[in-house]
């Protein structure tokens, strides 16, 4: 296998609350990303369909509030369902270009009863199959008003060309026991995450780059006062309180020295394709290696469990 591996990113604004809408607008990018060859394309976090930002806007913490129960149960309708097929145009894209996608989605899950939405980082592989849903193991500050906390299930890692491949939503990014895991699981590529915020990626991607002497892409999203649709409801009391500019993306990826391979891109819809290097990944592990020579197992182990987590098991006769 070649040392170099085509990656990219696509930094847009959904059709907010839009399931249907937002995945065209994503395909779009992939079928560009693959004619050019891309192997590996990311998008940002909770964007197909969208973030919750009308939480903050409209008093999201106000208990049965009628406004917040309407507003929720049209994001529920909005989320994805892989077991109901949402994502088959991602995975036939896939498929057609060999090109491995990452996808950032709210999911409303059938084996947790189908009514609770998850903030989940879906891999799917060149192959076009859904490798892993990771669910973001603990919603932040007002994220947690609408999303479900995750589980372990989804801390795993998976081969690309040289590369092992993982990721992690938003502020797990922050969280050392995940990063732990991923870096024991041979991870040398890290796939970050994020809404959309200049501010969340300019620092912690070089510092993670750094700490696992890894490449780390941090991809995130952009949104706008005209990006929400005029369908959306309370639309008038969303934007009562919102600035014209939610937020301003920063996608950006950072060698594994460090250094910048594409410094954080602000304000603008965009697709970026570059070239990475494994042979710099092991030129950097030479004095620092976090789950090898640099690590001390007999002093300090961590334990993950990776089980679905559920309400119920069954027992059949």
């Amino acid at each position: 296998m070649k040392d170099q591996l085509q990656v990219g990113f696509a930094q847009l604004a959904p059709i907010w609350l839009d399931r249907a809408a937002t995945t065209d607008k994503m395909l779009t990018y992939v079928h560009e990303a693959g004619t050019q060859g891309c192997q590996l394309l990311v998008f940002g976090e909770a964007l197909l369909p969208g973030y919750p930002f009308w939480v903050e806007l409209t008093d999201g913490a106000r208990f049965n509030s009628q406004l917040q129960k309407e507003i929720h149960a049209h994001y529920c309708e909005q989320a994805i369902q892989v077991e109901r097929g949402d994502l088959a145009p991602f995975c036939q894209a896939a498929q057609r270009y060999g090109m491995a996608l990452v996808l950032g989605t709210i999911e409303r899950p059938t084996d947790r009863g189908g009514h609770s939405l998850y903030c989940s980082l879906v891999y799917i592989d060149a192959s076009g199959h859904i490798a892993n849903v990771h669910r973001k193991l603990q919603p932040t500050y007002e994220e947690r008003l609408t999303w479900a906390a995750g589980d372990g299930h989804g801390l795993r890692t998976f081969p690309l060309g040289k590369f092992t491949l993982g990721g992690l939503n938003c502020w797990e990014n922050w969280m050392p026991l995940p990063r732990a895991a991923l870096y024991a699981l041979g991870e040398d590529l890290h796939v970050a995450i994020w809404p959309g915020n200049v501010r969340n990626t300019d620092i912690l991607t070089r510092f993670l780059a750094q700490e696992g002497r890894s490449y780390v892409m941090s991809v995130s999203g952009l949104m706008r006062r005209t990006d929400f649709p005029t369908t959306t409801p309370h639309l008038e009391r969303i934007l009562e309180q919102a600035p014209d500019l939610l937020a301003n993306g920063g996608s950006c990826i950072a060698n594994p020295d460090g250094s910048w391979l594409v410094e954080p891109i602000a304000n603008e819809e965009c697709l970026r394709i570059v070239t990475i290097d494994h042979a710099r990944v092991r030129e950097e592990r030479q004095n620092f290696d976090p789950a090898g020579h640099y690590s001390r197992p007999d002093v300090t182990q961590l334990f993950v469990n990776r089980k679905r987590q559920s309400t119920v098991q069954f027992t059949e006769e």
